[in-house]
């Protein structure tokens, strides 16, 4: 345990209580999994501004300079290193510090400070399949999830969603889109009442980077082309995955679990310009569209806030400078990875997982030079073929389907890049 006479405090900076009617006394304690990522340190930036809000636990997996300056910065009761040896290292620099900070290490280390009762909000960041458990535990505990982690829903979504409902938990979504979404519905939407009077969710997607690219290129595409993403400031596999759109894929597989819709009531359209993040189209003909500069920290603000609202930090949306709004279709033979996540989606079992970690295992590959852009979507296929989708009933069913899932693709990338 790092120990210091330094009171804790939340380093806000100036009170906008005045300027802010939602801002009270009332402190809201939030754990940050995944901080060090692009999602973690955005909710840590409106956090810095809203002195309602104390960090209470951070995790990172290895980053130990970043977590190292957010402990400082942020003092929280507990920081999590995944990796041991950077968990040792950090506890060394904490040490003679005004931070008052224990270090943990390992899952287990993420599992107790998601479950810890000292924070009542737990901002899920972890990209991948690595944030399920700790989210999980989160959940059963019934605390308020702000759910950027993806992976946990689409690997385990059922089973995911039945904690939700037992524990009583507050489910809201990050993920722009999913968040357009919740906001486009009718405030007392849940899961136990009728969507009988939705037609179907829109999910938009900017297209990536080579939306215009010929096909004929993308044999030669590199890592740092497809981490250049025209719109958003993302990590690199997450942009990666919105090159392949398989993020969009996985969205589609989130949208349905997470708003209990069927397959054929979600549809994808690629917007450019990403100001329209998402929308929701009635049965009367309406569509409801959630619309705002494309900046992480408006639903981060929207997710710590709810039911009400507060600043966010990002600039207000000026519809007459804004570019002129278009979308189109996608092209499925083009980006074959959004065919395939909607395909899982219409199978559900362990389909789900087993897409989740065959893309996992593709982009690491690529990332590090050793698959090229096309064979993304080659590889997730094969595991598909050669795995046998079965029924998702136990986490530990999810957990060996990901695993065989990453060992199957593993293979098969060895043997191709042999």
């Amino acid at each position: 345990m790092i120990t210091s006479t330094a009171q804790r405090a939340n380093p806000a900076g100036d009170d906008d209580t005045n300027s802010n009617p939602i801002e009270t006394k009332v402190t809201t304690k939030v754990t940050i999994l995944g901080s060090t990522g692009s999602i973690g340190e955005s909710t840590l930036d409106v956090i810095a501004s809203h002195p309602r809000f104390e960090v209470f636990a951070l995790s990172a997996n290895d980053s130990v300079d970043k977590l190292l300056a957010q402990c400082r910065r942020f003092n929280p009761r507990y920081a999590v290193m995944v990796d041991p040896v950077a968990a040792e290292s950090l506890q060394q620099q904490l040490f003679g510090s005004d931070c008052e900070t224990t270090v943990k290490s390992g899952t287990e280390g993420l599992i107790e400070i998601a479950s810890d009762p000292g924070a009542e909000c737990v901002m899920a960041a972890i990209v991948g399949a690595a944030g399920l458990e700790a989210t999980l535990a989160a959940v059963r505990q019934g605390k308020k999830i702000l759910l950027a982690n993806k992976e946990s829903l689409v690997m385990a979504g059922d089973l995911f969603m039945t904690a939700v409902r037992e524990s009583g938990a507050t489910l809201l979504p990050i993920d722009s889109e999913h968040n357009a979404i919740f906001q486009c519905l009718p405030h007392e939407h849940n899961r136990e009442k009728s969507l009988d009077d939705v037609r179907k969710v829109i999910l938009t997607a900017s297209g990536g980077p080579f939306l215009d690219t010929p096909t004929e290129q993308f044999d030669a595409i590199t890592p740092e082309q497809a981490c250049r993403h025209p719109t958003w400031e993302m990590g690199r596999k997450i942009s990666v995955d919105s090159a392949t759109l398989m993020n969009k894929g996985l969205e589609f597989i989130e949208a349905c679990f997470l708003f209990g819709l069927n397959p054929n009531q979600v549809e994808v359209l690629i917007h450019p310009q990403s100001i329209v993040h998402s929308m929701v189209e009635y049965v009367d003909g309406s569509v409801v569209a959630q619309m705002a500069t494309p900046d992480m920290r408006i639903p981060i603000a929207y997710g710590l806030a709810w039911p009400q609202r507060m600043k966010s930090g990002a600039e207000q949306l000026n519809l007459a400078d804004s570019p002129a709004l278009q979308f189109q279709q996608p092209d499925i033979n083009r980006f074959p990875c959004l065919g395939l996540g909607m395909e899982v989606a219409q199978v559900k079992g362990t389909a789900p997982a087993l897409l989740n970690a065959a893309n996992e295992v593709a982009v690491e590959a690529f990332l590090e030079g050793r698959l090229k852009f096309t064979q993304i979507p080659i590889i997730i296929g094969k595991v598909l073929e050669k795995i046998p989708c079965e029924a998702a009933l136990s986490l530990d069913t999810i957990q060996q389907a990901d695993a065989q899932a990453r060992q199957v693709g593993k293979d098969l990338i060895k043997k191709l890049t042999l």
